[in-house]
C-alpha cells in the first residue's frame, strides 16, 4: 500500500507581522498546498493522504477556511483522513462537526480512537487529541485497538516524541518506541513542521508549506510505502511554494555586501522567498548607507518579504566624509564631537554611533536635494 504522510497545513494562520499582501499569499499557499497534496497522490499512485494533525490553525476557523480546506480537497480522487491535532482538537460540537456538515465521504474525520479499516486488511489506528495538551502518552490506546486479520497496521498521532522547547510542543509526550510496542508497520506523526526520521516505521512529515524561519527547506510531505513483514519505504518530496531564510552576514565593505547580495539572489526563487536577514561589520558611514539602501531600493522589491536587523553593522566616518561635513562650521563640530564619543566607548558610544550616521544621512541628503 502507498499513501501520503502529511501534518501541520495550519489552515487560517493569521501571518499578523506582515503587511497584508505578504499575508495573503501566504494564506492562499497554505491551501494551495492541498492541491500539491492530491496531485502528488495522484502523481505516485497514492488513494489516501493522512493527515496527521494541526489541519486548521485554530479550533475555530472561519467558514471560508473549512469551505477552502474542503473544495481543495474535494476536486482530488484520493481520501483524506483528518486527525485533530492541538491546534484543532476534538470536541463535542466544536470545528470537527463543522466540517463533517460539509464533507463528502472520500473526507474522512479521525475524531475518535477507533481503528479504521481503510483497505482490505488494511487498519488505520488514530490517536486524535481531545485537549490542546494531554498529559498521558495519546498513543497508549494503540496497544488495546483490535485489528482483526490486519495485514498491516498503521498508526497516526500528533505529538512530541521528543521535548521540541520552543520550536514545537512540549506536551502530547508519546513513547519513542511506540512503534515497537503497538507493533505498527509505520506512525505516522505531526507536531514538529520539518520531515524527521524517528526510525524506521515512525516519521514526521514535517508541514506542507513552510510558516516560520526556522530552516531553509520548503514545505515537505513524505510518499509512503508499506508491505507486510518489511520495511516502509519514504520518499519526501516538495509540496511548498515559499521559502523562509535567514542569514547573517559579516561585511566590512559594500564589494563583499554585493557579493553576497548577488550570491543569494542567483540561488532563490526571490519572489518565493522570505528572508530575514542580520548585518555585522564595520565600515564607512558612506558604505553603510549606501548597502541599506541597496536592501531598501532593491532586495525588498525582489523578495516576497525582507526584514533587516543591522545595529551591528558600524558605520565609522572617514576622514574625507569627517572633512566634508567640518566645512559646514556647526555640523563639523557636531560630527567630531560625536566621533569624540564613539572613540571613547562607553554607554553613549551606542548612541553617539546613530547621531553621526543620521547627521551625516541627513547632510548627504541636503547634497543631494
Amino acid at each position: 500500500m502507498k499513501f501520503i504522510h502529511s501534518a501541520d497545513w495550519q489552515l487560517g494562520k493569521p501571518f499578523g507581522r506582515f503587511d497584508s499582501d505578504v499575508r495573503g499569499a501566504l494564506t492562499e499557499a497554505r491551501f494551495d498546498a492541498v492541491d500539491a497534496l492530491g496531485s502528488a497522490a495522484a502523481e505516485h499512485g497514492a488513494e489516501h493522504v493522512i493527515v496527521a494533525g494541526d489541519i486548521f490553525d485554530t479550533e475555530g476557523p472561519e467558514d471560508r477556511t473549512i469551505v477552502q480546506a474542503i473544495s481543495r480537497m474535494d476536486r482530488h480522487g484520493c481520501r483524506w483522513w483528518l486527525l485533530p491535532g492541538n491546534h484543532d482538537f476534538a470536541r463535542n460540537g466544536g470545528l470537527w462537526d463543522r466540517v463533517r456538515q460539509r464533507t463528502s465521504d472520500k473526507i474522512i474525520v479521525l475524531s475518535e480512537p477507533e481503528p479504521r479499516e481503510i483497505e482490505d486488511k488494511i487498519w488505520l489506528l488514530p490517536a486524535p487529541l481531545i485537549h490542546r495538551h494531554n498529559l498521558e502518552d495519546p498513543t497508549s490506546l494503540f496497544d488495546t485497538m483490535e485489528t482483526p486479520g490486519a495485514r498491516l497496521r498503521i498508526g497516526v498521532a500528533h505529538g512530541s516524541i521528543r521535548d521540541f522547547g520552543s520550536r514545537g510542543e512540549t506536551k502530547n509526550q508519546i513513547a519513542p518506541d511506540r512503534a515497537r510496542l503497538s507493533e505498527l508497520d509505520y506512525l505516522a506523526l505531526g507536531d514538529w513542521h520539518g520531515a524527521l526520521k524517528v526510525d524506521a516505521r515512525t516519521w514526521y512529515s514535517g508541514t506542507p508549506e513552510t510558516d516560520r524561519f526556522q530552516r531553509d527547506e520548503p514545505g515537505h510531505a513524505l510518499v509512503v510505502e508499506v508491505q507486510p513483514d518489511l520495511m516502509p519505504t519514504v520518499t519526501p518530496i516538495r509540496t511548498g511554494r515559499f521559502q523562509w531564510l535567514t542569514r547573517d552576514w559579516t561585511i566590512n565593505d559594500k564589494a563583499a555586501f554585493d557579493a553576497e547580495c548577488d550570491q543569494l539572489l542567483a540561488g532563490v526563487d526571490a519572489p518565493n522567498t522570505l528572508l530575514q536577514l542580520t548585518l555585522a561589520g564595520i565600515t564607512s558611514l558612506g558604505e553603510r548607507i549606501a548597502m541599506l539602501g541597496r536592501l531598501e531600493n532593491d532586495l525588498s522589491h525582489r523578495l516576497r518579504h525582507l526584514g533587516v536587523r543591522a545595529d551591528d553593522l558600524v558605520g565609522r566616518p572617514r576622514e574625507e566624509d569627517l572633512a566634508t561635513l567640518a566645512v559646514e562650521g556647526m555640523l563639523g563640530t557636531a560630527a567630531a564631537k560625536l566621533n569624540a564619543r564613539i572613540d571613547a566607548g562607553g554607554l553613549d558610544s551606542a548612541v553617539a554611533k546613530r547621531a553621526l550616521e543620521r547627521l551625516f544621512v541627513e547632510y548627504s541628503r541636503e547634497g543631494q536635494a
